[in-house]
């Protein structure tokens, strides 16, 4: 089956290509198809709601199986308006370059003693068509919280900016450092079950 991911961000593209590897899924991004129309407005509150107005939307347009996936990035203890949430990438109306994150969230890092505890809350929408329509967020594709820290790690990760701040909370290595072992595949596996739940039954 070939369904289109709602992202043109190459890295989550291939990530998820990795991630459903397994199932007998081809997985396309935007940058694949031609869309007519304007951008997609997400204007929901939280991170199923972006999901599912991207992944409907894209239906709308394209006539084809389609998933979108949505984060928030909640950091505990820093106030209210600091809180990023959905917004992880746009700060006061600027959409960020991976080094402006690295940068910005570096120094909320550094104002709150070289570290703060993070947590991603993830959420995904999958149409297959009008009659079947699949949700979820929840503690399966979510991040088990994690730290931010000040100093960035010398390697990048295109397209995923923040995993050059990110340190896993028990062996306070940064995430850059492990092995796939090390880290893992807590999120992926999470998706893999999604997939198979609606595809599979």
């Amino acid at each position: 089956m070939k369904i289109l991911y709602g992202t043109t961000n190459l890295a989550k593209l291939e990530s998820m290509r990795k991630t459903l590897k397994e199932l007998d899924i081809e997985v396309i991004g935007l940058n694949s198809i031609t869309i007519k129309g304007d951008c997609i407005d997400e204007t929901g509150n939280n991170p199923l709601e972006n999901a599912r107005i991207k992944a409907l939307e894209y239906y709308k347009k394209v006539k084809m199986p389609v998933f979108s996936c949505d984060s928030g990035l909640y950091i505990r203890g820093i106030k209210e308006e600091q809180q990023p949430g959905i917004y992880v990438r746009r700060v006061n109306g600027k959409e960020l370059t991976d080094e402006e994150m690295i940068e910005y969230y570096g120094g909320i890092a550094r104002e709150n003693g070289g570290q703060v505890f993070a947590r991603y809350e993830n959420a995904i929408c999958l149409v297959l068509d009008e009659e079947h329509i699949y949700e979820y967020q929840g503690n399966e594709i979510s991040s088990d919280e994690f730290i931010i820290v000040d100093k960035p790690h010398p390697r990048r990760n295109q397209g995923f900016p923040l995993d050059s701040l990110s340190v896993e909370k028990n062996s306070k290595k940064y995430y850059l450092d492990m092995d796939r072992k090390e880290k893992g595949d807590k999120i992926g596996d999470g998706f893999r079950s999604f997939f198979k739940r609606c595809l599979l039954g």
